[in-house]
């Protein structure tokens, strides 16, 4: 029978190398250092191209038990990467982007959980990428690196698995495009996982959404330094497209309440009475931290890698084999699910969750669900917020207890 519910409010160790240097009292996993795994088996794409061989970069945090049954899989989303936690090696300013979520004692406890942090493919931390070498020219993929969809990645990932010897995970996590990447994992490979947690995420994308995607990849694309695509042997970098596409998306992430708390109509250097100077150049505050934010980004994304992620974006829905009928592409799932929306989430509304909670109870699937009153838009899923976080934590508690793991040793005040 079909359950929903909300929460409101030790394995024996088998090391795995390359994880970190151990936790420390406040709850960080420490320093780390990602590994760089190779696969040589070709991975068939769903656009029917061939990748023959790829790299997956990879941190890992806690212990695999003898059991194997720890496991937990953490997705990323757009612009993020597989330094899900603790702080980098070789940049001590780098700490993990859901470092507030994973860790010892914290809602993902590293002390009873081996958590995985994996960088997709064609993304530019570390794994294959459009930036890599293509072994057939001897030069970087650029433009003609192949296509991909969440379902590939997921492909990949289940190797991944295969790779640490982990024939179920006790979870697969994400937010965002992690959370599709998560659903994937239920639908694709149900005996595979045991508990799906999406967060803040959505069964597809709107025609909203597919428009800000496409004006972002048209900034890229017309950017005279993008050349195609193939701008690295060009030694040039389309800065300014990708610049624009940043803050296209960066608004996206935030609500319109955030903006107006953080930024208001704040002039940035007003003239003599507050005048204006009556140009094109930065006069609003919020103007001034757009611009930022997209010129910081452009020193460090690739611009394929932003293509190709947000076309993957565009391409999910896993009912589009099913006349449109989400609960018909469910049908295979297996595991238990945790989803978590944010009110002022407008990239991802709630709407979105409850969409993908009444397809899984329409399968008699256990579903746990929470929708966080919280003022910061979608970007909420990667902050600090008690009441979320004190979800998630009670639900790995209950995973906890099912599989039979030890009691939370220690507490970071998320739960008392």
């Amino acid at each position: 029978m079909a359950e929903i519910s909300t929460i409101t409010a030790t394995p024996i160790p088998v090391p795995v190398a390359g994880a970190s240097s151990g936790p420390d009292a406040n709850g960080s996993v420490g320093i780390v250092s990602p590994q760089i795994i190779p696969f040589s088996e070709p991975l068939h794409l769903a656009s029917g191209q061939v990748l023959p061989h790829y790299e997956l970069a990879v941190e890992t945090y806690g212990h695999l038990n003898e059991r194997r049954n720890n496991a937990v899989l953490v997705c990323h989303a757009l612009n993020a990467s597989h330094h899900v936690a603790g702080i980098a090696a070789d940049n001590p300013k780098d700490i993990g982007w859901w470092d507030n979520m994973v860790g010892p004692g914290k809602a993902v406890d590293t002390d009873r959980y081996f958590v995985i942090g994996v960088n997709n493919l064609g993304s530019c931390f570390g794994s294959t990428g459009p930036a890599s070498i293509n072994p057939a020219t001897g030069k970087p993929w650029g433009a003609s690196f192949p296509m991909l969809t969440v379902e590939d990645w997921v492909q990949a990932q289940v190797r991944l698995a295969d790779h640490f010897g982990i024939e179920k995970f006790a979870a697969v996590m994400g937010g965002s495009l992690g959370g599709m990447q998560a659903l994937s994992w239920a639908i694709t490979c149900p005996e595979r996982i045991g508990h799906c947690v999406v967060i803040a995420s959505t069964p597809r994308l709107s025609a909203q959404n597919i428009g800000f995607n496409e004006v972002a990849r048209r900034s890229i694309i017309s950017d005279p330094d993008f050349h195609g695509g193939d701008y690295y042997a060009h030694g040039t970098v389309p800065r300014h497209g990708l610049s624009v596409a940043r803050m296209v998306g960066h608004i996206t992430y935030l609500s319109d309440e955030d903006m107006a708390s953080k930024f208001g109509r704040a002039q940035r250097a007003p003239g003599d009475n507050g005048a204006f100077h009556y140009g094109y150049d930065v006069e609003f505050e919020v103007e001034s931290y757009l611009r930022y934010q997209g010129e910081k980004f452009s020193t460090y994304f690739d611009a394929n890698t932003y293509l190709l992620i947000t076309r993957a974006l565009d391409y999910f829905d896993p009912s589009r084999n099913c006349g449109g009928d989400l609960a018909s592409a469910l049908q295979p799932a297996q595991a238990d699910f945790l989803l978590v929306s944010f009110t002022t989430d407008w990239r991802f509304p709630p709407e979105r969750s409850r969409e993908i909670v009444q397809a899984l109870l329409k399968n008699k699937r256990p579903v746990t669900y929470a929708e966080i009153n919280a003022p910061h838009g979608h970007d909420a899923f990667l902050l600090d917020d008690a009441r979320y976080h004190a979800v998630v934590q009670g639900y790995y508690d209950r995973i906890a207890a099912g599989l039979g793991l030890p009691e939370r040793r220690r507490t970071t005040g998320v739960l008392a």
